[in-house]
C-alpha cells in the first residue's frame, strides 16, 4: 500500500465516522462515559479527525523532504 492510498484512506475515515455511520449508531444505549452512544460517537469522531489530519500532514511532509 503506497503513501497516496494511505492518505486517501485517512481522508475517508473522518467522513465515514461523522456522516456515513450516523444512521447505524443513532441510539441511546449503551451509555459510555456518561454519554449516550451517539454523543460518544461524535466525540470520538472529533478526536480521530485531527489525528487523521496530523497523519496526512506528516506523510506529505516526509514525501516533500524525499523529493
Amino acid at each position: 500500500m503506497g503513501k497516496k492510498s494511505i492518505i486517501v484512506l485517512l481522508c475517508i475515515v473522518p467522513f465515514i465516522l461523522m456522516l456515513a455511520a450516523i444512521p447505524f449508531v443513532n441510539r441511546i444505549q449503551p451509555i459510555i462515559f456518561g454519554l449516550p452512544f451517539l454523543a460518544f460517537w461524535l466525540f470520538f469522531g472529533m478526536i480521530i479527525t485531527p489525528l487523521c489530519n496530523f497523519a496526512i500532514y506528516q506523510l506529505q511532509k516526509t514525501e516533500r523532504s524525499a523529493e
